[in-house]
C-alpha cells in the first residue's frame, strides 16, 4: 500500500477476555490512531451481528460506537464504521485451522487500504455532531464503568478524586456517566476554542480549568496521571 514498514503499528490491547470495550488491537499510522481490530476464534466468522455468544453480542453493542473497526476470525475479514459494514466480508481461501495453502483474494488488500487510510469525517450539522459525540461518550462511559468493576486502581483513584472535588455522593454509575459527559463536552469546547489535541490533552485541561471548574477538573484528573489515560485508551483515543 506504499506505507514504510515502520509507519503502521498494531498494539495488542489486552489479554483479559472479559473486557467488552477494548478491541484486541489498536492500529496507528504514522503515530496517529486510525482504528481497531477485534480477533475472534476460528469459525466464528466476521459478522458480529450473527454472533450468538452473550459476551460477543454485548461487546458488539459497545464496539458499534467505533468509527473504524476490523473484525476477523483469521479466515474472514470485515470492516465496520459506527456499526455499519463497509463493503463485503472477505474470506481467505484454504483452512485457517490447518493453515493449509492459505491464499488471500485481492479484495483483502482493498479492505485494509480502506482501513489504514481512514480519515475522520467532520460532522456538517449540529445534529450530526450530537449523534457522533453521543456514541463516543457512551463508549467512554462504558469503559469507565467496566474498568471500575475490574478494580482498576487508576480509575478507582480517579473516582475518589471526582467525588472529593465535585460530587461526594455519586455512585460508580453516576461517576462514569457524569465523568464521560464532562470529558466529552470538554474536548468539544477545546476544539471550538481552537485548542489542539494532537499533542495530548494537557493544554486543553489547563486552558479550560481557568474558566470552567467542572470540565477543567475532569480533564485535569485525566491528564495528571498517565495511567488514567492508558486505562481509557480505547474511548479517549477515539474521541480525541
Amino acid at each position: 500500500m506504499g506505507f514504510p514498514g515502520e509507519a503502521v503499528v498494531a498494539v495488542g490491547e489486552s489479554s483479559l477476555a472479559e473486557l467488552q470495550t477494548r478491541p484486541d488491537y489498536a492500529v496507528s499510522v504514522r503515530n496517529a490512531l486510525v482504528g481497531f481490530v477485534e480477533v475472534k476464534a476460528p469459525g466464528k466468522g466476521a459478522d458480529p451481528r450473527r454472533f450468538r455468544d452473550r459476551h460477543d453480542k454485548a461487546q458488539w453493542e459497545k464496539l458499534k460506537a467505533i468509527p473504524n473497526l476490523v473484525y476477523t476470525d483469521g479466515q474472514s475479514f470485515s470492516l465496520w464504521r459506527y456499526g455499519e459494514r463497509i463493503g463485503t466480508i472477505v474470506n481467505l481461501d484454504g483452512d485457517i485451522e490447518s493453515a493449509s495453502r492459505l491464499t488471500a483474494p485481492l479484495a483483502l488488500l482493498g479492505l485494509f487500504e480502506d482501513f489504514l487510510r481512514w480519515q475522520p469525517v467532520a460532522p456538517r450539522t449540529a445534529r450530526q455532531l450530537a449523534e457522533l459525540t453521543a456514541r463516543l461518550c457512551r463508549l467512554l462511559r462504558d469503559e469507565v464503568a467496566e474498568q471500575l468493576k475490574e478494580g482498576s486502581e487508576a480509575l478507582t483513584a480517579l473516582s475518589k478524586d471526582w467525588r472529593r472535588h465535585l460530587f461526594p455522593s455519586a455512585s460508580d454509575d453516576e461517576f462514569a456517566d457524569g465523568y464521560a459527559q464532562a470529558v466529552t463536552f470538554g474536548l468539544l469546547v477545546a476544539r471550538a476554542r481552537g485548542l489542539t489535541l494532537a499533542n495530548g490533552l494537557d493544554q486543553a485541561a489547563k486552558a479550560l480549568g481557568r474558566t470552567d471548574s467542572l470540565i477543567g477538573t475532569a480533564l485535569r484528573l485525566l491528564t495528571d496521571d498517565a495511567t488514567n489515560q492508558r486505562t481509557l485508551r480505547t474511548s479517549i483515543g477515539t474521541l480525541t
